[in-house]
């Protein structure tokens, strides 16, 4: 098993009217360190890419890299740039990562310039900025890769900001605090949902599970199929009746709550996704709470109804005073 710790850097466009929806990030820069299953170092990838679409250096991007348009001019087509990539990452490897964007970013760019997808689903990775915060701090927490070289007392022997160089620090901090059980903590790039019901996602581990559905033509046909709007205990599988149903602060996450009368109380949260293709799918995670975490959804849940009314009566009070000439 080869553990592929890769970083990009990528360009956009000055206008955001001149800016492609199919592509607003032009990967410029791949970076890459390889680790065998023993966490030793096999490998170092590193090659510039000319740019395709994008012609003009972003400002920020310019500054941030230290890199003008021309360095880039003599680097390879991303296609022939990402082939040898995929060929030095072999078949038998585990992607990892500093945060989320880098794997659906990448994939975005093969998908615009015509190339095999890497897979025909989502992709379990190691997002190393999470497995810190698993292993340190509280996992919510999101902080720089300079950051954490420095809580961990990494020497720093390269600059940031450059590709290879954050894959290199992104190496040196999994090497740190990589264990068998943390690095059962896989994330997964959605970019391409699962294809069919029997390749959807269901995901459990000892405080949550996560199911990430197949497409759907739109949010109401989703929320028409029983597994998307069920509240299941994933410690005992029981199908529990909602003590507070499906609701919606705002438009693309909702809430709900239940209780299992063996393991408690869960709140249940559904994040609407879209698709390149513009299909429709669901990400579901469903956690246990407690008793004080179940008062605050239940505030939630009425803070929304109360919105709602108050917009209901000034769209009828409108509707009204349209209806009366006013």
């Amino acid at each position: 098993m080869n553990y592929i710790v890769f970083d990009l850097e990528w360009n956009q466009s000055n206008d955001l009217k001149h800016s492609l929806s199919a592509i607003p990030f032009e990967v410029i820069e791949i970076g890459a360190v390889k680790y065998d299953g023993r966490f030793e170092q096999t490998g170092q990838f590193h090659e510039l890419i000319r740019p395709q679409v994008y012609q003009e250096m972003h400002h920020v991007t310019g500054r941030l890299i230290h890199m003008k348009m021309k360095e880039l001019m003599g680097g390879g087509r991303f296609q022939d740039v990402m082939a040898r990539f995929l060929d030095w990452c072999g078949e038998d490897r585990i992607f990892c990562t500093w945060g989320m964007m880098d794997l659906t970013e990448l994939q975005r760019n093969m998908k615009y310039f015509g190339m095999e997808p890497l897979s025909r689903g989502p992709i379990p990775f190691l997002d190393v900025q999470k497995l810190y915060g698993i292993a340190y701090e509280d996992v919510k927490n999101c902080r720089s890769l300079e950051y954490v070289i420095d809580a961990l007392e990494i020497p720093k022997d390269i600059p940031f900001h450059r590709a290879f160089s954050d894959a290199y620090y992104t190496g040196k901090v999994l090497q740190r605090i990589q264990t068998p059980k943390l690095l059962e903590n896989f994330s997964y790039d959605v970019y391409h949902p699962p294809a069919s019901r029997d390749q959807e996602l269901k995901l459990v581990s000892d405080t949550y599970a996560r199911y990430i559905s197949r497409e759907f033509p739109d949010k109401k046909e989703a929320f028409r199929d029983p597994e998307v709007s069920s509240c299941k205990c994933f410690l005992c599988h029981r199908n529990l009746k909602k003590q507070i149903p499906w609701f919606a602060p705002n438009g693309r996450q909702y809430y709900c709550a239940a209780y299992c009368d063996s393991h408690g109380y869960l709140k249940g949260e559904i994040r609407v996704r879209h698709s390149d293709e513009g299909g429709t799918f669901i990400d579901k995670t469903v956690k246990l709470i407690t008793p004080e975490e179940l008062e605050e959804v239940a505030r939630q849940e009425e803070r929304t109804r109360e919105s709602r009314k108050r917009h209901r009566s000034r769209r009828q009070r409108g509707k009204a005073l349209k209806g009366q000439g006013l």
